[in-house]
C-alpha cells in the first residue's frame, strides 16, 4: 500500500499543479529606491530573508517563465528548479486551448514596475514587424514576437499613451515656439489645416510633424530644449503657473534626461494619470512611456521594442516613425475599464483585445471568511498585493500559506480555495490566457 499510495500521490502532483513561486526582481536604474518600491515592499513582506537596501533601485518584479528570470518553485516535492522547467515538462497544465496555441508555452508575463524615473518613449511592434526587425537586426529585435502590454495602477500613476487630439498639438504648438521651431512652418501649416479634415489627412500631418521633432538634429534640439527649460524655470520662480504647457513635468524629465528629445513628445502624447485600479491598454504601434508610480504590468512574452527617447538605449527613429498608429484620441479613450464578473461580485476582469492575456483584479472584503479563486482554463499565476491566507486545493489538500506579495502558481481548470487568517481586505490580481 505504502508504493501505491506514493504513486498516487505523484499522479495528484502532476495533475495538480498549484504551488508557490519565488520571482526574480530586477533593479534597473529607473527604479523606485529601497522601500519606497512597492516591488521592495512584496518581495520584504513575502520572503523573510530579504534584506532591502535603502540605496538601491527596485524596479520590476517578473512572475513567469521568461529566460532572464524564470520563477523559482517553493515546493520541495517538485523535482523541477523553475516553472519553466516545469511547464516545459508538464504542458497539459497549460490548458489544451493554450498549449496548442502557443506551443506548450505561458504565453504572458506578469510584473510589477516601481517607476521613479521616466522609462523611454518608445512602440511595440506587430506581429508581421517583429518579425521583419528580428530577421534584420536580432541585436536590437530579440524575438518574432509582439508585445501588447496592459498596465494597472497600484499608487497613482502617471504615463504618456497615444496621440493627444490634433487641437491639443496645434495648442501646444502655438504657446511653445521652441517646440514649433523644431517641428518648422510647412508641417505645423499642415497640422492646423487638418484639424477640420478627414482621419487620413490628420495622420499623415501628425505622422510628418512628429517625423519633423524626431529627425531634429541634436545640437538644435539642446538649443531649443535649454530655451524652454530657462523660460519655464524663470517663470516658475517668479510664481507663475506653467500648467498650460505640462511646466512641472518638462522640467523633471529634462532634469532625468538633459538635452533628450523625448522631452518634447510630451507635446504630442496624451498625459495619462491613473488612480489605483485604473488601466492602460499598449497596443502595437501605439507610442508610450511610463513616467512614475507603481503598477501591475502584463504583456506578451517578448523583448521587442522601439524607441525614440528619454533613453540611453539603442534608439531606432526610421522605423518608430514609420510603425507608429498616428490616428490621435482624447486621454479618457485611454483608459481601459475593466468589465465586472456576472458570477463574483469581487472580481474586475481587465481583457483587452489580444489573445495572450487576460488580468483578473479580486477585492474582497475582510468580513469574509473564505473566498473561492475561479477555475478558469489556463495556467494562471497570482499576487497577493494585500492580505494573510492559506490556499488549498480540492486535489492537494496541505494548505499553503501566503501573504502580501506571495506569489501563486495554478494550472489549468484548477479551483483555489483561500481562507482569510487575518480579517482584513484582499487584493488580488492574476494573470491568466483566456483563448
Amino acid at each position: 500500500p505504502g508504493l501505491k499510495s506514493e504513486v498516487e500521490a505523484d499522479l495528484l502532483l502532476s495533475v495538480s499543479p498549484v504551488f508557490p513561486l519565488s520571482c526574480v526582481v530586477q533593479q534597473y536604474a529607473w527604479g523606485k529606491m529601497g522601500s519606497n518600491s512597492e516591488v521592495a515592499c512584496l518581495l520584504a513582506s513575502s520572503d523573510p530573508l530579504a534584506q532591502i537596501s535603502e540605496d538601491k533601485p527596485y524596479a520590476e518584479l517578473w512572475m513567469g517563465t521568461h529566460p532572464r528570470g524564470d520563477a523559482r518553485i517553493l515546493d520541495n516535492r517538485i523535482s523541477q528548479k523553475t516553472l519553466g522547467q516545469w511547464i516545459a515538462d508538464n504542458q497539459d497544465c497549460l490548458g489544451p486551448k493554450v498549449k496548442d496555441t502557443f506551443n506548450g508555452k505561458l504565453p504572458f508575463l506578469f510584473k510589477v514596475l516601481s517607476v521613479e524615473t521616466a522609462l523611454s518613449i518608445q512602440a511595440h511592434p506587430n506581429k508581421e514587424l517583429a518579425e521583419k526587425l528580428h530577421l534584420q537586426a536580432p541585436q536590437h529585435y530579440p524575438d518574432a514576437n509582439h508585445k501588447p502590454e496592459m498596465a494597472i495602477a497600484l499608487t497613482s500613476f502617471q504615463g504618456l499613451c497615444g496621440f493627444r487630439p490634433v487641437e491639443e498639438i496645434v495648442t501646444f504648438l502655438k504657446k511653445v515656439p521652441e517646440f514649433q521651431s523644431l517641428i518648422g512652418e510647412d508641417a505645423t501649416a499642415q497640422l492646423k489645416q487638418s484639424v477640420s479634415g478627414d482621419p487620413g489627412a490628420v495622420a499623415s500631418a501628425l505622422r510628418n510633424c512628429f517625423s519633423h521633432l524626431m529627425k531634429s538634429e541634436k545640437k538644435v534640439v539642446v538649443e531649443q530644449l535649454n530655451l524652454l527649460v530657462k523660460r519655464i524655470s524663470q517663470q516658475v520662480s517668479a510664481g507663475n503657473s506653467m500648467d498650460d504647457i505640462c511646466g512641472k513635468l518638462l522640467l523633471q524629465l529634462h532634469q532625468q534626461y538633459p538635452g533628450d528629445i523625448g522631452c518634447f513628445a510630451i507635446y504630442f502624447l496624451n498625459l495619462l494619470n491613473l488612480k489605483p485600479g485604473e488601466a492602460m491598454f499598449l497596443e502595437a504601434n501605439v507610442p508610450h512611456a511610463y513616467l512614475k508610480g507603481d503598477c501591475v504590468e502584463c504583456m506578451a512574452c517578448s523583448d521587442n521594442t522601439v524607441r525614440a527617447g528619454l533613453t540611453p538605449k539603442f534608439i531606432d527613429v526610421p522605423t518608430l516613425c514609420e510603425m507608429l498608429n498616428y490616428a490621435p484620441s482624447p486621454s479618457k479613450d485611454r483608459l481601459f475599464t475593466p468589465t465586472r464578473s456576472q458570477d463574483d461580485p469581487y472580481l474586475c476582469i481587465y481583457d483587452p483585445p489580444v489573445p495572450d492575456f487576460t488580468v483578473m483584479k479580486m477585492e474582497v472584503p475582510g468580513s469574509v471568511t473564505e473566498y473561492k479563486v475561479l477555475a478558469v482554463d489556463s495556467a494562471s499565476i497570482l499576487l497577493m498585493v494585500q492580505g494573510t491566507v492559506t490556499a488549498t486545493t480540492p486535489t492537494v489538500q496541505a494548505e499553503i500559506p501566503l501573504q502580501r506579495g506571495g506569489v501563486l502558481f495554478i494550472g489549468a481548470n484548477e479551483s483555489v480555495s483561500l481562507k482569510l487568517t487575518v480579517p482584513k481586505d484582499l487584493l488580488i490580481f492574476r494573470a491568466c490566457c483566456l483563448l
